[in-house]
């Protein structure tokens, strides 16, 4: 399989030379076409950092990170932009769904902007929706949807431009359970039927267990990694669990 992300010695700084933090000292991994890895770690371990390195909202201060092969920290900001654009499809913890916008229309947005025929926008549009089980919602503004319609709209609406990588922030942390466990298995199944490729950040082990693999920061720096392999869901989240013990988590990065 083909690498989609490739991260090499990544090193984020923040501060003064003479009151230096450093968020992330020398990270590398690299994430296959298709795979659905997910970031764990303590509150202040990086992984919050790592993720806004390789969605480009941040700069590294060492390193580089490849996307598609593309070396995103040598590209200028006006190259940034259409690369984030292009590439990159973002699914946030509190949805960023525009109000005024049917849910049809949220998810059409990027397309719309990048001018493509109403016809092709109309059928891309009703196909992403097919795959996250939303169409019964297009016609329906973000207020009348529940959180987990709303996350599921917030999805399709990263997939829409078939983006290089998905890049998910805490995306179950708003939503109930049940509306969890619907968005996770959504994402299994953009993985297993369409090969997308899905970078998630999480404190839960519950929505970390629905991924192929985790990499476990500590201190800036990658931890330990777990594959699920022919795992079971609940035979990973115990193994998931018994990291986070070794990381000295609390509860709250458990759950």
């Amino acid at each position: 399989m083909s690498i989609i992300l490739q991260a090499q010695n990544v090193e984020k700084y923040y501060g003064s030379k003479n009151n230096l933090t450093k968020a992330l000292a020398g990270v590398s991994f690299e994430v296959e076409k298709g795979e659905y890895v997910g970031i764990m770690g303590a509150s202040g371990s990086g992984k919050t950092t790592l993720l806004n390195c390789i969605s480009t909202i941040d700069a590294v201060t060492a390193g580089h990170i490849f996307i598609g092969g593309e070396d995103i920290t040598a590209l200028k900001p006006k190259m940034l932009a259409q690369f984030r654009r292009s590439e990159l499809g973002f699914v946030f913890q509190d949805f960023n769904l525009l109000d005024t916008l049917t849910a049809y229309e949220n998810i059409a947005l990027a397309l719309t902007i990048m001018q493509r025929p109403p016809s092709v926008v109309d059928e891309k549009v009703h196909e992403v929706a097919g795959l996250l089980g939303i169409e019964h919602v297009l016609s329906k503004y973000p207020i009348q949807m529940s959180g987990g319609e709303k996350q599921r709209v917030a999805s399709a609406r990263a997939l829409i431009t078939n983006p290089s990588l998905i890049l998910a922030d805490e995306p179950t942390g708003a939503l109930d359970s049940k509306s969890a466990r619907i968005l996770l298995e959504s994402f299994q199944r953009l993985v297993r039927d369409i090969n997308t490729t899905i970078l998630m950040v999480t404190h839960d082990a519950v929505a970390a267990s629905y991924c192929d693999r985790i990499l476990f920061i500590k201190d800036g720096r990658l931890f330990h990694e777990l594959a699920k392999g022919e795992s079971a869901r609940k035979e990973f989240f115990d193994k998931i669990i018994d990291v986070i013990s070794l990381l000295g988590g609390d509860d709250n990065d458990a759950v």
